[in-house]
């Protein structure tokens, strides 16, 4: 990786730019497959599988029989079993805890209002294929549609992995597909003879699935958040561990050819340490190519100082950023825009991406600026309640009325007119 020393600010936008492919180009394809699916329904489903996924099926193939959910646990060892129900239960552990209890806040004498959260009813999940089974990302969206108590629960996917199957059925979805691309973002959107139409879609997946979400988006479906290509950036100082900063860049450059990473610090010695291991550590990988070409959108950033590193990493806004530095509880403090925060040299992204709690599916692209990861919020809806006594509207009423008065809404007004009428 090329090392850049103490870019001037002016430089730092066109220095943190994502690679992207012309979104004008993407949407010409996506327009057409969203629109076939909306028009033919199963038919288009097959007929796209066999074109983009070279996959021969009937329309009632479509649908993934419980006898193969059932049967998928039997194809993993025992070692696979156990580590995903591990990650299962510490996934659970975290977004169970993120369950508020309804409480009743009186604002005035006799006025009481509160918040209860109710899960949205139908939710899509897209696991995507390409060339690695997600079945962890099953579990991250999974495990909060089902404690958010989401009545069903859809995933596409054109992968027919078990371990896909076994986290499936683990977090209690309703249903599985073998559909992917755009074609489920349609189909979940849309809804076909078989496919339900869902109030919510989630999942990750290439630009193609992005700019079919952000399509199906613009027509009113709500959506977890824009997503990309996967990231991290590290910010590494002395006290780093050469070898495993070069691991965790690796482990993200080996996403996908489109994926970034981003190495910052303020110490030269650290960066040509870690560039030295990323040479050694990438002849080993099997995904070595598709790692070497993320890696040429990837850049080591030189700086002066601390502030600096926190404002240009402030400024980039990862979906995952590590710190590999003294006292790092303390600098992630002054982070105010990353989807995921990894602390010390001994907690690496990897952790994140499966088992330790948190939940991966996460901003990129800089849309860690407004937005956040998945949680348990994602998953349900929120919705006020109000009460109102005699003695309250006897309170609050002469605040409405003048308040409609100064609107010009008179209907407004009487409404609290008429009740305080009838009190006297």
């Amino acid at each position: 990786m090329n090392i850049i020393p103490f870019p001037d600010r002016a430089e730092w936008p066109a220095l943190l730019a994502r690679p992207v492919q012309s979104t004008q180009q993407i949407e010409a394809a996506v327009v057409p497959i969203l629109a076939q699916v909306r028009a033919g329904g199963d038919a288009a489903l097959v007929e796209l599988a066999k074109k983009f996924d070279h996959l021969d099926l009937t329309a009632s193939q479509l649908v993934v029989g419980d006898d193969e959910l059932d049967n998928a646990e039997a194809k993993l060892s025992p070692e696979l079993k156990a580590a995903i129900r591990q990650a299962y239960q510490n996934i659970r552990l975290f977004h169970e805890r993120q369950k508020q209890p309804v409480e009743k806040i009186e604002t005035m004498p006799g006025v009481t209002c509160w918040r209860k959260s109710v899960g949205i009813e139908k939710v899509g999940l897209y696991i995507p294929g390409g060339t690695a089974p997600l079945f962890s990302t099953v579990l991250m969206l999974g495990i909060p549609a089902q404690l958010a108590g989401c009545r069903e629960v859809i995933l596409c996917t054109p992968s027919n992995h078990p371990a896909i199957y076994f986290a499936a059925r683990l977090v209690g979805v309703t249903k599985v597909f073998r559909i992917g691309g755009a074609q489920a973002i349609a189909a979940m959107a849309y809804g076909t003879e078989s496919v339900p139409q869902v109030y919510k879609l989630f999942g990750p997946g290439n630009q193609y699935v992005t700019a079919a979400k952000m399509l199906v988006a613009k027509e009113g479906m709500a959506i977890d958040m824009p997503a990309g290509p996967s990231e991290v950036a590290v910010y590494a100082d002395d006290s780093a561990i050469p070898a495993f900063v070069a691991a965790d860049l690796l482990s993200q450059a080996e996403h996908g050819a489109d994926s970034q990473v981003l190495l910052v610090s303020t110490s030269k010695k650290l960066l040509n340490c870690v560039n030295l291991t990323l040479s050694s550590q990438l002849g080993r990988l099997p995904r070595s190519s598709m790692a070497a070409k993320a890696l040429g959108n990837s850049k080591m950033i030189l700086v002066d100082s601390q502030q600096d590193a926190i404002e240009l990493l402030n400024a980039y806004a990862a979906e995952h950023l590590i710190l590999s530095v003294e006292d790092a509880e303390s600098v992630s403090d002054k982070i105010i825009n990353a989807g995921s925060i990894f602390l010390g040299n001994y907690t690496p992204e990897s952790a994140g991406d499966y088992a330790s709690g948190t939940n991966h599916t996460l901003p990129t692209n800089g849309f860690a600026r407004a937005y956040s990861g998945v949680s348990l919020d994602s998953f349900v809806k929120k919705i006020t309640v109000q009460h109102i006594t005699p003695e309250g509207i006897r309170q609050l009423g002469p605040v409405v009325e003048a308040m409609a008065e100064a609107e010009s809404l008179e209907a407004h007004k009487r409404a609290v007119s008429l009740r305080l009428a009838s009190l006297n």
